[in-house]
């Protein structure tokens, strides 16, 4: 792909979050920078009015391409070196451009959060895209790139202080402020509607192991119910995110040839506090969770907005525990809305990263933690 126009395409860019996306490279990588990047979708006018009320110039290259149409998806993945696409629920939208990138040798980079989706891609198109370099990269917004980035920095950090990785890795969730989108409802709408539909899909939903064929690790925490976490002294209860980045951490681990260890248990939680207070809110969260799939959610194209974007934050506690019961803590914090104001950013910075740091990475289905580690957090530090 070293003839190609673009070095990233936005597909999807007139979206909620494919708008954000184009926004922020704009604002970071315009006029006189080394990023040659385009804005694609399936209508030419939206684009151009997007373009415009970001702030991007006036010769923004504007592509039209549609899910449902392969030859205009041939056509725009023929034009850049990475696709990065908002246009979700995946499993809906995704399958016919991950196949033309693994085909074509493009790089992809999306938002997902659909682990059944994810297996089923990594087993049509993995060794495809071995053989042609496409490096394929699910899951680059907050699902999972802070989880995947937090538990590869505390490893790292773990075996300089006990001479090895920590076995066992707790994430807590301390604080979040932020709203889901209406993609985000839809993608787990759809999961649903995929399991109803197809009862061999549930399995791959409740294995922690999903995303690494032929090995399964041990047994790990379920993370369905509250629970009192007696190592931090409060109850916890179920993170809604967990049941895909949890896969995504041992997808890593599993990419990176084991380096956490092939014994590694992870889990994910949300810190409520101590006390009947903590038990009560713990209960609360169990509450909202189930809420959030539910007719009264949020419609796709619909988000927080500005003011809730920027004052939205997370804290994420990650506790790694020896086998003789010694501790290390890291966390990763973000000043902005998990979901979106963050996610935009982290998303865009994995395709400048993939592009323009990574050429030695080699093609396959990757998770970002595997394949940018260290790059990655501190092009996000920046």
């Amino acid at each position: 792909m070293t003839q190609a126009k673009f070095d990233v395409v936005v597909y999807g860019a007139s979206g909620f979050t494919g708008r954000l996306v184009a926004e922020y490279l704009a604002a970071h990588y315009g006029p006189g920078s080394n990023l040659k990047w385009a804005m694609a979708g399936r209508n030419r006018d939206k684009l151009a009015a997007v373009r415009d009320e970001i702030g991007a110039p006036k010769d923004t290259p504007l592509i039209e391409a549609d899910a449902s149409d392969p030859a205009s998806l041939k056509a725009l993945v023929g034009q850049t070196r990475a696709v990065l696409t908002t246009v979700g629920p995946y499993q809906l939208y995704g399958s016919e451009l991950v196949a033309a990138c693994a085909a074509s040798g493009t790089d992809y980079l999306d938002l997902c959060g659909e682990p059944a989706w994810m297996r089923q891609m990594i087993d049509a198109h993995h060794a495809n895209a071995q053989s042609t370099g496409a490096r394929i990269l699910f899951s680059c917004g907050f699902d999972s790139i802070p989880f995947e980035l937090g538990v590869f920095f505390l490893q790292g950090a773990a075996k300089k202080q006990f001479g090895a990785a920590v076995h066992r890795v707790k994430g807590r969730v301390r604080k979040m402020k932020g709203t889901f989108s209406g993609g985000t409802a839809a993608s787990l709408k759809a999961t649903y509607a995929a399991a109803a539909k197809d009862l061999s899909i549930v399995p791959l939903l409740k294995n922690p192991f999903a995303l690494t064929p032929g090995f399964e690790g041990p047994k790990q925490p379920p993370g369905n119910k509250p629970l009192h976490d007696d190592e931090l002294g409060m109850w916890v209860a179920p993170f809604v995110m967990a049941t895909i980045n949890t896969r995504n951490v041992h997808r890593s681990n599993f990419l990176m040839g084991f380096p956490y260890g092939k014994d590694f248990v992870y889990d994910e939680m949300m810190l409520a506090g101590p006390g009947e207070k903590g038990e009560a809110t713990a209960r609360a969260i169990v509450a909202a969770n189930a809420a959030m799939g539910g007719p009264g959610g949020p419609k796709p194209g619909e988000g927080p907005s500005k003011e809730e974007r920027e004052t939205g934050l997370y804290d994420i506690l990650f506790v790694g525990v020896t086998l003789d019961g010694r501790q290390i803590h890291a966390s990763v914090k973000g000043d902005r809305d998990p979901g979106y104001g963050s996610t935009s950013k982290m998303i865009a910075e994995c395709a400048v990263c993939l592009v323009h740091e990574a050429q030695d990475v080699a093609g396959g289905i990757w998770t970002p933690g595997a394949a940018l580690g260290d790059r990655l957090i501190k092009r996000l530090e920046d």
